[in-house]
């Protein structure tokens, strides 16, 4: 074989269709088990594939569910390779795909802090780690595709999936994801494991926050906006894979999407890799959209506008065969597609004669112990300090009480895609198979109910699940009472929609020798069971569930010193909470080491330092909320007076974009501001004022005095995460491409005119301590 397009000519019509669709585990369960098998708890029959993929097998999907143990899953993939290998044409292989946004998604997976956490860290170099573990363990298992980052702009904190994401704003998102991307993949692309970036594009700007809703987008606002974090991820990272949006843009489905998928991402953006549709996408083209009128139709309409694959199965490309044959879709656009993928496998190593180019490294076996100390770093660099009286950081000696509920319990701390989640999923389907949920039959029930379905008492499950994957995780009051011994617990305070009133002479009752109350609120967020957050779980209202804010404002009301503790992924509506307390934490799902971080956080043993990656709003109507908004519209007018909400006082975020407090103080002096050619340098130094010492970040904002398109009022360009001894300073420096300035003129025509720019540098969006404005000369970014 000599190259991939004679490869593709050598393959029939059949064998053709089979690299562009997928098979799930699920289709390979052993449906006639026998009595070793079932003592054995065999669940699979790996060798079926042959039989259900007889023409070859392109991609498999869910295989982390195949085997809990590390060293079974390996052992499976490489039979199921084995299998693949058998029944394809020429011995080519499958690709196998896992999920990464929090760690290679697997019962003995590494899970770190969720992808929100991660941004809260405002340091790239460690989400890099992050992807390097992930793809270490990937490669050490047989998998090869990653299907993370996540990086959707997320502006509306109503929307369930925030937390796999990287916050509001597509600078910060670019970063972090870029640096996610090479290290998963490698520095040089080589590490056998490449990412599929998800979900093209605009998925979280969806119609009311739903889920999989349409999206209000112009074409600009999606080259400018939306798609930059993807343009830079190909152009800076070199990204190969991108999996499609649910959404539909301006009527056309992003799945069936030309302008998005070919004109747009191939054409302007330059990308030449593999487009994968998210489960079940393509099918919705029939089923939810009715664009199509037939699973053929849905295939061919996909395929046509630039979608190379359909995952997880083939229940649309399953009619290609017709499709073609019939005259309705011409195979020169399959061979299009089909030549896409051998090409990647080809670089992957999966296709017999063809060298991987460039030449793969060996396979890593990264450490438990590496992975933990990664995971307590991050959850230690994220906790962010919204507000703080300066009653922080407590002694252990004073009479503390916890309150919450949650403050024992472990699940709390994870997100959705974690191994936590993941073990959910059949304990929900027992739930509803067994006729335990009222409403649903379950002869009738179909998969999706999961999503959808409240599972009523069903947390004490999911809590002792979560303690048997970590059995050596403290909760968070495990974690206090080891710094202080004495601290009194009451489990007051419930996330229940149809809690009870709080008993406030009961609580006063129980905290009467207590000067000082810790109390751990929050909301649960995952895929099944009672989650308020998570995939296909939209909030009308983003405040605290339950009784919890009652409970901050009873303990207010009883002249207790209120720490509060909020446990999220994604802004909530605190105003009442942070006025009742003395001082507020944001806990951004920081997985198995959150109790101890929170505990050295409280006490001071760890100086906060994490910052907001997103907006918190003071009241619902505000939302969207962001920080980077154009002229004439949001909150922030820089040149004068614009309309805003009459009935509140205050426009502005409760918290904004970058906010952050800190145990000590900083200050920061503006050394120098330059634009030369297409390149801004910008020069500040940090001076740590306090006693002690601390990381902060500084952030270099600018903003275009003028163009003949609207920008917003500022932009984020640059940023840095410092760590300064008390009296310390360091001066920094960043060297900014002006590209990232750049907006489109016009569909095909990106650049920044000549004019006023001024740069502005602080440590958050509304804590600007300096700025210069300077001339910049014109700037083609394509």
């Amino acid at each position: 074989m000599t190259d991939i397009p004679a490869l593709v000519q050598r393959l029939d019509l059949e064998e053709k269709i089979a690299q562009l669709h997928g098979i799930t585990i699920f289709d390979l369960l052993d449906t006639n088990p026998n009595a070793e098998a079932a003592t054995t708890m065999t669940r699979f029959d790996l060798s079926r594939i042959t039989q259900l993929r007889p023409h070859g097998v392109g991609h498999v999907s869910l295989t982390w569910l195949l085997n809990p143990s590390f060293g079974g899953l390996k052992q499976d993939l490489a039979e199921l390779q084995e299998h693949a290998r058998q029944t394809s044409p020429f011995g080519i292989g499958a690709l196998i795909h896992g999920e990464g946004v929090n760690g290679f998604l697997h019962a003995q997976g590494f899970q770190f802090p969720t992808a929100w956490a991660q941004a809260t860290t405002w340091e790239p170099e460690l989400v890099g780690q992050v992807g390097s573990m992930v793809g270490g363990q990937m490669r050490a298992a047989g998998v090869h595709l990653a299907f993370a980052p996540v990086l959707d702009v997320a502006r509306d904190p109503r929307w369930g999936r925030v937390h796999e994401t990287y916050g509001e704003d597509p600078e910060l998102i670019a970063q972090i994801g870029t640096a996610y991307i090479r290290g998963v993949q490698g520095q040089h692309n080589d590490s056998g494991v490449l990412c599929a970036a998800k979900h093209f594009v605009g998925y979280g700007a969806s119609e009311g926050a739903l889920n999989q809703a349409m999206a209000s987008l112009g074409r600009r606002t999606i080259a400018d906006v939306y798609a930059e974090p993807f343009r830079r991820a190909i152009t800076e990272a070199g990204l190969s894979l991108v999996m499609n949006s649910y959404n539909e843009i301006d009527g056309t489905p992003s799945v069936a999407d030309s302008w998005l998928l070919t004109d747009f991402l191939r054409g302007q953006l330059g990308f030449s890799g593999l487009v994968v549709s998210d489960y079940d996408a393509v099918s919705m083209l029939l089923k939810t959209y009715h664009t199509a009128a037939t699973a053929g139709q849905a295939a061919a309409q996909a395929l046509t506008a630039g979608l190379d694959v359909e995952l997880p199965g083939n229940e649309t490309f399953g009619s290609l065969r017709d499709e073609i044959a019939s005259g309705r879709l011409a195979e020169h656009v399959l061979d299009t597609a089909v030549e896409r993928v051998l090409t990647l496998k080809a670089r992957l190593g999966l296709i017999p004669d063809m060298t991987p180019r460039p030449k793969l490294q060996p396979a890593r076996d990264p450490q438990p112990k590496d992975a933990a100390a990664l995971t307590r770093t991050i959850a230690d660099k994220s906790i962010v300090l919204l507000d703080n009286d300066g009653t922080l950081p407590l002694n252990p000696a004073r009479r503390i009480a916890v309150v919450g509920e949650l403050a024992d319990e472990i699940r709390i701390n994870f997100g959705a895609y974690t191994a936590v989640a993941n073990e959910e999923q059949p304990l929900g389907i027992m739930q509803i198979m067994s006729g335990k949920v009222r409403g649903i039959d379950p002869a009738n029930a179909i998969f999706t109910d999961l999503f959808q379905t409240r599972l009523p008492g069903i947390e004490p499950v999911f809590e002792a699940r979560a303690r048997e994957i970590h059995p050596e995780t403290p909760t968070i009051i495990d974690a206090i009472r080891k710094a202080s011994p004495g601290a009194g617990y009451h489990p007051v305070g419930s996330v229940h929609q149809d809690a009870a009133p709080i008993n406030e002479d009961e609580l006063a009752l129980s905290l009467e020798d207590v000067d000082t109350v810790v109390a751990v609120v929050g909301e649960r967020t995952g895929w099944v069971g009672n989650h308020t957050a998570g995939e296909g779980r939209t909030s009308a209202l983003v405040s605290l569930p339950g009784n919890q804010e009652q409970l901050i404002q009873a303990l207010s009301r009883l002249g207790k010193k209120v720490v509060t503790i909020v446990i999220t992924g994604r802004p909530l509506l605190l105003e009442a909470v942070v006025t009742s307390s003395a001082a507020t934490i944001i806990a951004p799902l920081l997985g198995e080491h959150a109790g101890p971080a929170l505990a050295d956080v409280v006490f001071g043993n760890t100086n906060p330092s994490g910052k907001l990656p997103s907006s918190f709003p003071r009241h619902l109507g505000q939302l969207p909320l962001y920080h980077g908004h154009k002229y004439g519209s949001g909150y922030d007018h820089p040149t004068g007076t614009r309309h805003g909400y009459t009935d509140l006082p205050e426009n502005s975020p409760l918290f904004a974009f970058g906010h952050g407090l800190s145990y000590t103080t900083f200050e920061t002096t503006l050394e120098e501001v330059t634009a030369r050619a297409d390149e801004l340098t910008v020069r500040a130094t940090v001076h740590n004022t306090g006693a002690t010492s601390g990381d902060t970040v500084l952030q270099v904002y600018a903003r275009d005095e003028a163009a003949v398109i609207v920008r917003p009022v500022r932009q984020l360009v640059a940023f840095q995460r410092v760590s300064l001894a008390a009296g310390e300073q360091q001066t920094l420096k960043f060297a900014v491409p002006l590209t990232r300035l750049a907006y489109s003129i016009s569909e095909d025509h990106r650049m920044l005119e000549a004019g006023d720019l001024t740069v502005m540098v602080g440590f958050a969006s509304d804590d600007v301590r300096a700025e210069k404005t300077i001339q910049n000369a014109q700037v083609v970014a394509g």
